[in-house]
């Protein structure tokens, strides 16, 4: 089976990524590191939120899951061999989370390493802002961990057609929602 990911530049795993984070003498762990954690912080917050925590312990314990992550060299061990980068990141917080609960008392706000600063609203205003749902932990996960890959690519291709006649910007409020009829026509009568 040909793959068909070859001509595609925005995969769901960065594999790559992934290694440079777990390799000690790499001269790129601190940004692979860097952009793993804009990625999944977030996904990973809710996560725990979603298992019950507060909006303070769940940041505590999501930024103390990842200081643990690299403490142990956790990302050394990981590969598509071994299954999915979010299969490894649920249950390796799953498993983080429970060790959490047996113990007294936890680190606060990751042993003194800061919080990646990851845009304007605080991890606790999105949280807020989500709809209730009847989710598990786990499918909340998955549309989070889903809505950050679609944030990416339409940050990455908005990027790459920068200047480019206006072209992205014109179709980009068509883009995620059913279009209706006739809106394409009207756009195209007033692109000439």
């Amino acid at each position: 089976m040909a793959d068909i990911t070859a001509n595609v530049a925005f995969t769901t795993t960065h594999w790559s990524v992934v290694r440079h984070a777990g390799e000690e003498d790499s001269p790129d762990v601190r940004a692979a590191l860097s952009h793993l954690c804009s990625i999944y912080w977030y996904p990973l917050y809710s996560h725990v939120r979603r298992r019950g925590h507060g909006p303070e312990d769940a940041a505590d314990f999501t930024q103390e899951f990842f200081a643990t992550l690299l403490r142990r060299r956790s990302l050394a061990h990981v590969g598509p061999e071994k299954g999915r980068f979010r299969t490894f990141l649920l249950t390796a917080v799953d498993y983080f989370l429970h060790d959490q609960k047996s113990r007294e008392h936890a680190a606060k706000r990751g042993n003194g390493v800061p919080l990646v600063a990851l845009d304007a609203l605080t991890a606790e205003q999105r949280f807020a802002l989500e709809p209730a749902t009847e989710e598990t932990p786990d499918k909340a996960f998955d549309r989070r961990w889903a809505a950050a890959l679609l944030e990416q690519a339409f940050a990455r291709l908005e990027k790459e057609q920068a200047g480019k006649n206006g072209t992205f910007a014109r179709l980009k409020p068509l883009l995620g929602r059913p279009v209706e009829p006739g809106e394409y026509e009207a756009l195209a009568a007033n692109w000439r």
